[in-house]
């Protein structure tokens, strides 16, 4: 009796220890249009096992990608309810939770990795906290790639896009403004739809990163790109600010250190995988042509129209509107 007695207490003891464990781990479920298999999945399936291993358990990430939760909206009402506790976003859709997030939407304002490395050194640690004060932990940024415009039809200049039908991601005020300055009345649809609606001929011109054409597909429609660097192109993973302040600080600071660790990694990859991908896409017998001298310039211009406007209209908070004057001045001279 004594030996069930004492048996019976084991198996209690082990009972309140795996409930407690339960209840005690975090879950992060994080959603992204990102499609499943690519290098930005691998790496975040990655940073998750490393997180809940080291963690011992205590935080665990799970991540639905391919758009699975909806479009950014969507994935944004489930966040605010709980059903989510996270995204992966570009710039430019991250754009509905901070509007600072688009500062790297800008168009033709960044022109180099050099630019964009001194932009970010001073740009990145504002908009951590434009996230922060609108609700969110930012856990970290990875570039992308410059994003080209790619179209089913030849595009040598901005009359040329003036007859275009262009997409924009939904809800990206940036890229409008872009887009309504070169003479263009843009369409806004998800990222999940430009595919098919290049198929359908809803659109035929578009912008992404050389190797997001390839991962999404777009590769099999478009025929020409215009080798001129539109905007920089940032993935970023966002949680809500009360899941994450939910975790002791020991946790906060490894989750933090682990998708640091992993965005690094990912900005590596991610310029290999472009630079591949310009291959691939000539080998498809896609034209990638670079504007002249004259069209560059004109290109160029239309990113002065929209900073001003971007200044004009408040769209950037004061804090980061004063810092990206400040490094336009120094990378060119002015501050457009």
């Amino acid at each position: 009796m004594k030996h069930m007695h004492t048996f019976g207490k084991t198996l209690f003891t082990l009972a309140c220890g795996l409930a407690a464990t339960g209840a005690d781990a975090a879950t992060f479920k994080i959603a992204t249009i990102a499609p499943d298999g690519t290098a930005w999945m691998r790496e975040m399936r990655a940073a998750g096992e490393a997180i809940k291993a080291k963690s011992e358990g205590r935080v665990e990430f799970k991540f639905y990608p391919g758009g699975v939760m909806g479009d950014d909206a969507t994935v944004l009402r489930k966040m605010k309810i709980g059903q989510l506790q996270g995204g992966a976003f570009t710039g430019g859709e991250a754009s509905i939770l901070t509007k600072d997030a688009q500062v790297y939407s800008l168009p033709f304002t960044f022109r180099s990795f050099d630019e964009i490395a001194t932009a970010r050194a001073r740009l990145d640690p504002l908009l951590k906290q434009s996230f922060a004060n609108d609700g969110y932990t930012l856990l970290g940024i990875s570039g992308g790639g410059f994003a080209y415009l790619m179209s089913t039809r030849p595009i040598h200049s901005r009359e040329d896009l003036k007859t275009a039908k262009v997409w924009v991601p939904l809800g990206d005020k940036v890229a409008e403004m872009a887009f309504s300055a070169a003479g263009v009345a843009p369409i806004p649809l998800p990222l999940a739809d430009v595919y098919t609606s290049l198929q359908t001929g809803l659109i035929d011109t578009a912008a992404n990163t050389l190797s997001g054409a390839l991962a999404f597909q777009w590769h099999t429609k478009i025929k020409y790109i215009v080798d001129l660097p539109l905007s920089f192109v940032v993935g970023e993973v966002v949680v809500t600010r009360k899941s994450f302040e939910a975790l002791t600080p020991e946790d906060r600071k490894l989750v933090e250190d682990e998708f640091h660790a992993t965005f690094t990694r990912l900005e590596a990859i991610n310029r290999k995988d472009n630079e591949s991908a310009r291959e691939a896409l000539k080998a498809q017998g896609i034209a990638i042509d670079a504007p002249n001298e004259a069209e560059r310039k004109s290109w160029q211009a239309i990113g002065g129209e929209v900073y001003a406007k971007v200044k004009a209209q408040g769209d950037l908070s004061p804090p980061m509107l004063q810092a990206l004057g400040e490094v336009l001045g120094q990378l060119h001279g002015n501050a457009q």
